[in-house]
Formats: structure tokens, sequence, C-alpha cells
């Protein structure tokens, strides 16, 4: 990954991370942060002027006017899966009592709903369930093709798909050709695009304790840059907010962008061909209901304050991942609780890291607002901290609703939101294409004539939620 795309901007890692000289060429996309100058932004600016900083790198992509929504739904065609994630509240085994296999009349079912509202993609997940053969994917990608055609369906994130190596075990002499053949097969079938679930925290340590059964960075990675190559758009997600230190979520949206790098290094001679991330999109862990959540919370016993965050020790004995098997018990008394401590994320943290990623990833198009985990208003306050984009109009949700939390907005609420924020609300495509600019009087938001009476409902949920010891699966997006 040493040659890079041209027109990528230059390092300047002798200067001072607040250096407003090198915040404004950021901004214009005429220099790059370094790891260092990120971890640095992120610890020493000012929750306000970072939010500032990160909006002016936002309006330099997208302009003064325009932020964009999706109308899509959540399908969670099983729950069955062979992963231990500590972190997930969705996951069952196959001989649970509400374990379950969506048949495709039921997947065409919530389709034919999401389309006469006037959806455009599906995004399909589900757990990584080995008793599903590869013709169940074929033959199910295949009849939504017929059925729907006009729906795009943006499936089956990297730990689904390395699974799906180890259960059909295809050619090819590495994992990226595997990756390749697999992904070939259902492209072939219907797919469209990769969604990024399942990316957590990429540092060695951290995914060991909390991804247990998941595939760790590098396939993660290689199964992306593999959708890529068959010229699939893709997004990349993190989730933060546990056991990580600060630095790991640093050297997560490096690792996202030195792919890009490369993906869009091979696309400035194969355009037409080669695909890339167009969004990222970070929200924090919900603990309920999950084994993760019942480890103590960072600073419930006050003596612990008086000491370093074991995730921040940790992480610094990774060195940006140039020591992946450090032992953590070898780096002294302050990472002697690494795993057993969470230090949870609330809204100025997640709207810090927020606004992180935007000026970080110079490279990507789009940072997604994660208004599911945080609720509509902070994700409100996402659009003044980078966010371009509020996702999706949520008519379904299984993962993050496991693990308690449950927000629900339909398409007048979501352009609502947008328009406070003194943005036009605009409906897109995955691609990130605009539809419908709302600026007219027939905007969804504007035929509301009574807001007291237009409420948020409940979010459909395949099963019902339950408490659960064991657990997993990828968040969404």
């Amino acid at each position: 990954m040493n040659t890079l795309p041209a027109g990528t901007p230059r390092e300047y890692p002798n200067l001072d991370a607040l250096d407003h000289a090198l915040l404004r060429a950021v901004v214009a996309g005429e220099a790059r942060l370094t790891s260092e100058q990120a971890l640095e932004l992120f610890n020493r600016m000012p929750f306000h002027e970072l939010g500032r900083w990160a909006d002016a790198r936002c309006r330099e992509l997208h302009g003064d006017s325009i932020r964009t929504y999706i109308i899509d739904r959540n399908i969670n065609y099983t729950n069955v899966c062979n992963a231990r994630c500590t972190f997930c509240a969705f996951r069952r085994d196959a001989g649970d009592a509400d374990a379950y296999v969506l048949p495709k009349e039921t997947i065409h079912e919530k389709i034919a709903e999401l389309a006469a509202i006037g959806g455009t993609q599906i995004l399909m997940q589900g757990g990584m369930n080995p008793d599903l053969p590869l013709d169940y994917y074929l033959d199910l990608l295949g009849s939504i093709r017929e059925k729907f055609p006009a729906i795009h369906v943006h499936a089956f994130s990297p730990p689904e798909m390395i699974e799906f190596v180890h259960f059909f075990n295809p050619p090819g002499a590495t994992l990226f050709d595997k990756c390749r053949w697999v992904l070939t097969k259902l492209r072939d079938a219907g797919l469209h695009s990769l969604p990024g679930g399942g990316g957590e925290i990429f540092a060695a340590p951290v995914r060991r304790k909390i991804g247990l059964g998941k595939c760790d960075a590098e396939a993660w990675l290689t199964v992306m840059y593999a959708a890529h190559s068959l010229g699939m758009f893709t997004s990349a997600t993190m989730m933060f907010g546990h056991i990580e230190g600060y630095a790991d979520r640093v050297h997560h949206m490096w690792l996202v962008r030195e792919w890009q790098d490369k993906a869009l290094r091979v696309s400035e001679s194969e355009a037409d061909h080669f695909g890339h991330y167009k969004a990222f999109i970070a929200w924090p862990f919900q603990r309920e209901n999950t084994p993760l959540g019942r480890v103590k919370h960072w600073g419930a016993e006050p003596a612990e304050l008086a000491c370093e965050f074991p995730g921040d020790v940790v992480a610094r004995g990774f060195a940006w991942g140039a020591n992946p098997e450090v032992d953590y018990r070898e780096l002294g008394p302050d990472a002697a609780e690494f795993g057993r401590r969470v230090r949870m994320s609330g809204s100025s943290d997640y709207l810090r890291t927020q606004a992180l990623s935007r000026l970080f990833l110079d490279n990507i198009y789009s940072i997604g607002a994660s208004w599911v985990t945080m609720g509509p208003h902070v994700g409100q306050m996402g659009l003044a901290f980078g966010a371009s984009d509020m996702g999706s109009v949520m008519m379904e949700e299984n993962v993050v609703s496991s693990a308690g939390t449950t927000y629900c907005l339909d398409e007048a609420v979501l352009c609502r939101l947008i328009r406070e924020s003194g943005f036009v609300p605009a409906q897109r495509n995955n691609t990130y294409d605009v539809l419908r600019v709302h600026d007219g009087p027939s905007s969804p938001d504007r035929l509301v004539t009574d807001w007291s009476t237009h409420r948020a409902k409940r979010t459909h949920q395949e099963a019902p939620r339950q408490s659960r010891a064991s657990v997993t699966i990828s968040a969404t997006t």
C-alpha cells in the first residue's frame, strides 16, 4: 500500500494537531491527519471546536444545503449463529425455542411492504448459520431479483462471508480468491453490495476479547477488497465504547483509510470495474441483555479513576498494530483489568468520535449519523458534527433492539429532523445518488398537519426480545 492514489493529500507529521493552518488544509482536502494527530485532536480539542472543523469538512464535500437518508429495511434472515460475541443479544443456537430461518416467502412479504412506501434497498444480514447451504442463498437472491428487480440487495457482512468460505469450501489458493468465488456466485444470483457489519474494533487484543468466533481484521478487510474487485460499493463500520482504548478507534479508522487507498489506486486504471467504500458509520456499544454488558463500568469503583483505563494501556502496547500479539498482562497493573471494565460512550463521546472520523477519513465520501443507537436528537446533532447522512427509515430492526435500544422513525420525522438542523432533506440510493430533494410543499414532513398525533411507533421485530447469556452477530449497516 505504498503507492497512494493520485490527489491523495500529504501528511504533515511535524505539525501540532491543533494547528489551525493544518486543520484548514484538512478541511480543504489538502492535508491528511496522521494517526497520532487524530488521537491528539480527540483528546485535546474542545468539543464544539472539533464539531465545527468536522462540519466545515462535511460542507466542503457535500455543500451547505442537502443532507440525505435512505428508505430501506433491515431483514435478518436467521438468528442462528455459531459465534459467541460478548456484545450481542441477538444470536441463538439452532435448538433454541426462538431460533428462526425465514422462508423466502416471508422475506418477499417484507420487501413488498418496503416497496409500498417507496423503499429502494434491503439490508439483509443474519447469524452465521452452518446449516444453510449455498443453494439457500442463491435461490433466495434469485427469487428477490425476479420479484423485485428495482430493489437493491445490500447483504451479507464480511463475518458472514468468511463463514460462507468455511461452510462451502470454495476453490482458490488464497482467502481473497475464495471470497471472490463466493461473492461472484452471490453477485450473479442478485447480490449488489456488502454492508459493513461485523467491523466492531479491528485491534487484535480487543477483537479477541469481544468477538469469539468472528473473523479478524485482515479477513474482514480482505472480504471487502474482494467485493470492491467485483465493482461493488460497500460501507465500513465501527462499534466502540466498550473495552477498547481511544487509540484503537483511530487505528480502526486508519485501516479503513489504508484499504480505501488501495481500492482507489486500482480504480484509477479500472474505474469501471472496481468499487470502494462509500460510507463510514460508527455507533456505541449497547450493553443491555449482553454478556459484555454485565462487565463493570470503569469508575464504578472511584479508586479506579486514579489509574489509566486498561484499554488505553493495551492500545498503547498494541502500538497502532505494530505489536499485534501484545500480552496485556506484561503491561503493568493498570492493564490487569483489560476486558473486565467497559468505558461506555455517551452522547458527547459519540459526537467527538464521529467528528474525528470525518476529519480523518479524507477518502470516504459519507459519514453517517447513528440515530438508531443514540436516539433521534443526538443523531440530528450528528449533522453538525460531520455527518452528511441520517441513515435509514427504520421499518424493522432486530440486532440493536435485542440489546435494549429501539427507535423507530418514519420518513416524515426523518425529513423534519434534517430540516430543523438547517438542511434540505433528500432521499438517496445505495451509491449516495440523490433520488428526490424535498424542498417543496409536498415534502413528507410538510404534509403532516398535526405532529401531536404523528408519534413514533415501535419498530417491527422478527422475534420477541429475551434476555440471553450468550450472544452474537454484527450490528446494522
